[in-house]
């Protein structure tokens, strides 16, 4: 995810300053001169940064935090504190049109940003939630642009218009509205056209959409990969066109983050959603405090759970009786399976190891990054081979797998044995791992108000 390599840099900044018993300002001063090293690294708005590290010393260096009993953990929380009301201190929501009335939402950004891709996500958001949505495809302009729509829409069950790329975008927009009315689609999303840069001509097609109908909510989608070229777009956007919210797509890339602590302080519009990989689920509401807690690396277990919830589907016996099975380190291949059904749904054990809070720390020196390229799709798909090439009893017992065993799964799976014995030993550790999640968390299965394990 974005953020990794700022996270690893406040987290040693931060080491620093709980280590000392008693901090001065001098002390302060210094570990705020590496904060701001960190963030402008991370390709955060340098005008930004001035004022975000101005705000905390002024907070830090005085007589309550300096003479406190914990005076290094008070500036964390200055810091943790600024960061949320850098990206907005409170989370932004898409404003939907009261009772049946239609809300129309239109969709802008440059070429390549995800608009067609975040148009969908946004659909299949708000059908969870009772609305009725009609997917427009108003992208007359690239190739397939309409075709990707309409399989997109398909994914999602939600419905679609479009009239070709032969009429002008404010017609199908028109044409889309009566067509919502009549058919009773309550939410009306539009798919722009975008340009590889900003023109007038895009502009001025967005401002004929706008006049063409009643547009209530504006999104625009930004590359977070761009970084600074990112709040650049969104204050050209802003201006010419005007704009609601913002939605950061591709904030699962190796991007350093900067656009997301910029965007709000520089255009003074929301960040309403980010997107958190290809898949047409994964897009997540954008909360302030639990990107700050991210970014110090004090992980984010509310949004964790709100995962689990959405994807879990597990009755109380076998949830209590998996949880035995972890807590005794008696986790098998049966299980196994079931959890690598589980995380995909998830996003993923990356993901959610890096909502954990101090688990970066217990991954063996293994950085997210290693971590995401152990576990890529092709992998995965050897390693459930590997495990469907057990016998019934062998995925119950994993102390059975001797040698001659070894070699029967392996050319089962087509693999080579050492790959095998490699996951056989990385299972092992993990077992290990798992036994001691439920202590790190401090909770058990099926009681009220706490998290459930994702496997």
């Amino acid at each position: 995810m974005a953020f990794e390599s700022l996270t690893e840099k406040l987290q040693n900044v931060f080491k620093s300053l709980r280590s000392k018993g008693r901090l001065t300002e001098a002390d302060v001063k210094l570990a705020l001169k590496e904060v701001k090293l960190a963030l402008l690294e991370a390709d955060v708005n340098f005008k930004v940064v001035k004022k975000f590290v101005k705000s905390v010393e002024e907070r830090a260096v005085g007589q309550d935090v300096m003479n406190g009993l914990n005076p290094g953990q008070m500036v964390i929380k200055i810091v943790n504190e600024e960061m949320i009301s850098l990206m907005g201190s409170e989370s932004s929501e898409l404003t939907l049109q009261p009772g049946k009335a239609t809300t129309v939402i239109m969709m802008c950004g440059l070429q390549g940003a995800g608009k067609t891709t975040t148009a969908a996500k946004i659909a299949g958001k708000l059908k969870l939630k009772g609305k009725k949505c009609l997917l427009v495809g108003c992208d007359i302009y690239r190739p397939a642009a309409i075709k990707q729509l309409e399989i997109n829409a398909a994914k999602q069950e939600v419905d679609m218009f479009s009239m070709g790329d032969s009429h002008r975008a404010c017609d199908i927009a028109k044409a889309a509205i009566e067509h919502a009315e009549k058919n009773g689609h309550n939410v009306v999303i539009i798919d722009t056209a975008g340009r590889l840069q900003i023109d007038e001509e895009m502009m001025q097609e967005l401002l004929e959409i706008k006049d063409s109908v009643s547009v209530h909510q504006t999104l625009l989608v930004v590359d977070a990969m761009t970084g600074q070229e990112a709040v650049n777009v969104a204050n050209t956007f802003n201006d010419k066109v005007g704009v609601d919210g913002i939605i950061l797509s591709k904030m699962d890339g190796d991007a350093r983050g900067g656009a997301a602590l910029s965007i709000r302080a520089v255009t003074g519009k929301p960040i309403i959603y980010v997107g958190m990989g290809e898949k047409l689920s994964d897009l997540e509401q954008f909360y302030p405090d639990r990107m700050a807690n991210r970014i110090l690396g004090m992980g984010d277990v509310l949004t964790l759970i709100e995962k689990v919830q959405e994807s879990m589907d597990i009755d109380e016996d076998k949830e209590k009786d998996t949880y035995r099975k972890i807590k005794k380190g008696k986790f098998d291949f049966e299980d196994y399976l079931d959890s690598m059904s589980q995380m995909k749904k998830m996003g993923g054990l990356s993901s959610i190891l890096g909502m954990m809070p101090g688990m970066s720390a217990k991954m063996g020196g293994m950085s997210p990054k290693d971590l995401e390229a152990s576990l890529d799709e092709k992998r995965m798909a050897r390693l459930e081979a590997m495990i469907l090439s057990m016998t019934k009893e062998e995925r119950k017992n994993p102390d059975l797998l001797n040698p001659s065993r070894k070699h029967r799964i392996a050319k089962g799976a087509g693999v080579d044995i050492s790959e095998l014995n490699r996951f056989l030993k990385q299972f092992e550790q993990s077992r290990k791992m798992m036994k001691q999640m439920p202590q790190m968390l401090g909770q058990g299965p099926g009681k009220k108000g706490k998290f459930k394990l994702p496997f």
